[in-house]
């Protein structure tokens, strides 16, 4: 009961009226007059309060002035956080990468089927920064390519000429391994032969080229136009030793094996054959 008569007591102090009064020191007239309680007064120092907190955690959050907490990153060093991080995600990717190609010429020299490489482009690399310019050593082993014997055609090479009469005799474009075959559906429309660069790269068979340029994700590509609605592509060389709109017979020279483009983790030739637009698998129709 006592406790209950003191909270009453309490609660009247709070609300007992006080005035506060501001008089001029000169004439005593009095400038400034207000009723207060002691209800009000803590009323107003709480709201100012949390209104000093609103408008400090703003100035924090929303502007420059956190830059000024000890402690607390500046512009410059979070930039710096962002360009180490993208620099270590480009060396781990790197570093994959060629992980991945050491385990598939490990498992190649002990005869055991190669793992199928998984690339990542490296969005370091500046088409800009890539050297296109022909080396005088390139230039006189083309010479010394040209002069040597054209491969003689061998029909019992093509074991699908006997299925289908319309086939073009086909012979393999260059000598190495099959690392990685045809698989439509992983958008990969031909088969990657891995050899050492600097191998011929033969015509599959007569036609005439109708694409040798650069592409920045295979490299140097050339296309070969066939009899019966036949296209052969030849990707990543290191040299292209024909034009667009030559002649070429089946056996003869047209590139150089190499690693151009940035899909590509090594020395290897990536074969495609299509007809009337329409990829095939090349191993239907070429002893490899």
């Amino acid at each position: 009961m006592a406790n209950k008569k003191t909270n009453q007591h309490f609660f009247k102090r709070l609300k007992h009226k006080y005035r506060f009064i501001i008089y001029n020191d000169n004439t005593y007239a009095e400038v400034i007059s207000v009723r207060l309680t002691k209800l009000n007064v803590f009323s107003i120092i709480g709201t100012s309060v949390i209104l000093i907190i609103g408008i400090v955690v703003f100035l924090v959050v929303f502007t420059p002035v956190r830059e000024l907490i000890p402690g607390y990153p500046d512009g410059n060093m979070r930039r710096e956080l962002v360009m180490n991080a993208i620099l270590l995600d480009s060396i781990e990717n790197e570093l994959r990468i060629r992980t991945q190609f050491l385990e598939n010429v490990t498992d190649i020299l002990s005869g055991r089927e190669p793992r199928s490489l998984e690339y990542t482009p490296d969005t370091n690399i500046r088409v800009e920064d890539i050297n296109f310019a022909r080396s005088y050593n390139d230039s006189l082993l083309r010479l010394h390519i040209q002069g040597e014997e054209q491969f003689t055609l061998d029909p019992s090479q093509n074991r699908f000429l006997s299925a289908n009469p319309l086939a073009t005799h086909f012979i393999s474009p260059t000598t190495g391994m099959i690392i990685n075959r045809f698989n439509p559906a992983h958008n990969h429309f031909g088969v990657d032969m891995v050899t050492e660069a600097g191998q011929p790269v033969l015509a599959v068979s007569s036609g005439t080229v109708t694409f040798a340029n650069w592409t920045v994700d295979t490299g140097y590509v050339i296309q070969i136009q066939h009899e019966n609605n036949f296209l052969s592509l030849y990707k990543h060389n290191a040299e292209l030793l024909k034009k667009v709109g030559e002649v070429v017979t089946a056996g003869e020279i047209i590139a150089i094996v190499g690693n151009s483009g940035e899909l590509t983790t090594g020395p290897h030739l990536h074969f495609e054959l299509w007809q009337n637009g329409a990829p095939l698998n090349p191993e239907n129709y070429i002893v490899f």
